[in-house]
C-alpha cells in the first residue's frame, strides 16, 4: 500500500525549531514552495526540516536531507541532528547510531533527552572549500568589514566550513551590534558565493563564549549548532578559546569540544513539542 502521509515530530534544540519528517520507505520530493508553506504554519513552523530517508550506506540508520524555512537545502544542522538522534533513539532504542548527510557521516550518542552528543566531523579552513569568492590563505581573519574604513563596525571575521559556510566576527559585546540589520547584508556578500552563516562572538573566558547568529536561509536564530562549532574551532585557532568550551546562545548552552584527532563534538538537549502527519501531496506541492 502506498503511503499518503508522513509522520513528523516538531522539536527544538535550544529554541531552534526543527521538524523531523520520516520519509523512509518513500521517495518523497520536498518542493521549495511547499516547504515555505509548511514553515509558515504555526503547527509545523520550523527553522530547519530534517527529512529522514532510507540509508544509502551500510552501518547508517538513515540518509538525512536538510531544508531551511526558505526552501533551500543545506548540508548540516547541528541542533537538527540532535533532534534526529532522539527521534531514532525513540524508534529503535539504540543509544548510539549513525546517520548520513550531504556533509558526511555523523555519529550520535544519546545519554538522555537533556544530553545528546553529535560528532559533527572535521572543520575545513581552506578558502576554496568554505567557499570564498577570492583567495585568503589565512582564514583566521579575512579582509571584510562593515562601516567606515577608518572605524568599521564589524571586521576581520574568522571563516570555516562545518558542513556549511560560517563567518565569525569577534566583538567586545554581542548586544552592541544589530545583527538583524547586518546579518542579511553579510550573508549575501560577494565574498561568500554560496552565502554564509554570520555569527557574533564575545569571549568571556577561555572556556566560555557568547554567540549570536544570523543563519543562512533562516535569519536570526535562538541556536545554531554548526555556528557554535564554528565559534569554538575558530576561537581555538586564534588562541582565544580552549579546545573545549561552553558556547552560550539565546536558547541556552552548548558544550563543544575539538578533539585531538580533529573531530568536533557538540552536546546539548532537545525538546519534543508535538507529533503529527503531513500529506505527501502537500509536501510535493501537488
Amino acid at each position: 500500500m502506498t503511503a499518503t502521509s508522513l509522520k513528523f515530530r516538531k522539536m527544538n534544540g535550544l529554541g531552534n525549531e526543527i521538524l523531523v519528517v520520516d520519509a523512509r520507505g518513500t521517495k518523497t520530493i520536498f518542493a521549495p514552495d511547499a516547504l515555505r508553506s509548511i514553515a509558515a504554519h504555526p503547527a509545523t513552523q520550523f527553522d530547519q526540516l530534517m527529512a529522514l530517508y532510507d540509508p544509502q550506506t551500510a552501518g547508517t540508520e538513515s540518509f538525512v536531507r536538510i531544508f531551511n524555512a526558505d526552501g533551500s537545502e543545506v548540508g548540516a544542522c547541528g541542533n537538527g541532528t540532535r533532534c534526529v538522534g532522539w527521534a531514532l533513539y525513540t524508534d529503535t532504542g539504540k543509544a548510539k547510531t549513525r546517520i548520513e548527510t550531504d556533509a558526511g557521516s555523523l555519529a550520535i550518542s544519546v545519554d538522555s533527552i537533556e544530553r545528546i552528543t553529535v560528532d559533527m566531523g572535521e572543520p575545513n579552513f581552506d578558502w576554496e572549500a568554505i567557499p570564498l569568492g577570492e583567495e585568503f590563505r589565512d582564514t583566521r581573519a579575512i579582509e571584510l568589514q562593515i562601516g567606515p574604513i577608518d572605524a568599521p563596525v564589524l571586521h576581520s571575521p574568522s571563516v570555516v566550513n562545518i558542513g556549511n559556510p560560517h563567518a565569525v566576527f569577534w566583538v567586545d559585546d554581542v548586544a552592541d551590534h544589530d545583527l538583524g540589520r547586518f546579518g542579511p547584508l553579510l550573508e549575501h556578500h560577494p565574498v561568500f558565493p554560496e552565502g554564509a552563516n554570520i555569527t557574533l562572538a564575545q569571549v568571556v573566558s577561555s572556556t566560555r563564549v557568547i554567540a549570536r547568529t544570523w543563519e543562512r536561509g533562516a535569519g536570526l536564530t535562538k541556536a545554531c549548532g554548526t555556528a557554535a562549532c564554528a565559534v569554538l574551532v575558530t576561537g581555538a585557532r586564534k588562541r582565544l578559546l580552549a579546545r573545549e568550551a561552553t558556547v552560550n546562545v539565546p536558547g541556552g548552552d552548548l558544550q563543544i569540544a575539538w578533539t585531538a584527532d580533529n573531530r568536533i563534538l557538540m552536546t546539548g538537549p532537545v525538546v519534543l513539542e508535538s507529533e503529527g502527519q503531513l500529506k505527501i501531496s502537500e509536501l510535493e506541492g501537488a
